[in-house]
């Protein structure tokens, strides 16, 4: 076996992943959505996390792609008990919803397509646009619109999280004038659903045992990180037996 080949392709895939995606930075960025390559009908791709299942790490979950979920079965039964205490577990645990489009940054065109992440606020925001006959269709290669994204944070938002705005620009304007350019933008662009990989039934099964039953998990030297905090109620006990009624039985 050959260890430094293998590291190598490890160090690899890590980097096309970290390089696959744009977050951005505070204060204004300007950036085009681009027409998806494998989803020519629509650039929006809408995926499911859990994001305080497993320590320090963010988990696919299935219901990206229309399969079962045990960790949103399990938070559906928590909200069906009538308990709030119950119900308030439920909502925490389950998958939440983000959106990625494929766009590029103006001035960094040489950098490809990336995908840029956001939450509900900012996609309702972009849906009014795209569903605006006055817009027109803003991906387009040659009469799309640029976005201007200004990025706030916590502490000019005032908030925990910062604060994200958009702005259609007025004029409609080419992806690029440069035809290779247009090219390579167009038919050389990463695929999400390459990009995270999705557990098995069985794995989440095992992950949210484990986050209902921190004692249960391997000892604190052996952890790679710290166990989740829980929400502690009163019917704890409740939770437990919802588990296995519902997994084990």
């Amino acid at each position: 076996m050959d260890l430094d080949a293998i590291k190598s392709r490890l160090n690899q895939l890590q980097n096309t992943q970290t390089n696959a995606f744009w977050k951005p930075q505070p204060g204004k960025s300007q950036i085009r959505i681009v027409p998806y390559k494998y989803d020519k009908n629509n650039p929006c791709s809408e995926l499911f996390f859990h994001y305080s299942l497993v320590p320090n790490k963010t988990v696919l979950s299935p219901l990206s792609y229309g399969r079962p979920d045990p960790v949103q079965q399990f938070a559906d039964k928590l909200k069906s008990t009538g308990n709030k205490d119950e119900w308030i577990q439920g909502k925490r645990i389950e998958p939440k919803m983000r959106t990625f489009v494929p766009v590029v940054v103006r001035g960094e065109e040489n950098d490809g397509v990336k995908f840029w992440g956001f939450g509900k606020t900012v996609y309702q925001e972009l849906l009014g646009i795209i569903a605006d006959p006055d817009y027109g269709d803003i991906s387009d290669s040659t009469s799309g619109r640029d976005i201007v994204v200004e990025r706030q944070t916590p502490a000019e938002a005032g908030n925990q999280y910062g604060k994200t705005t958009i702005r259609v620009k007025p004029n409609q304007t080419a992806l690029s004038e440069d035809g290779d350019v247009l090219k390579n933008l167009l038919d050389n662009q990463p695929d999400l659903t390459e990009l995270y990989t999705e557990p098995s039934f069985d794995e989440l099964k095992q992950h949210l045992g484990s986050f209902l039953n921190p004692n249960d998990s391997p000892s604190p030297e052996v952890q790679e990180s710290k166990e989740p905090e829980m929400v502690t109620t009163e019917k704890s006990s409740n939770v437990e037996d919802d588990f296995d009624k519902l997994f084990n039985s």
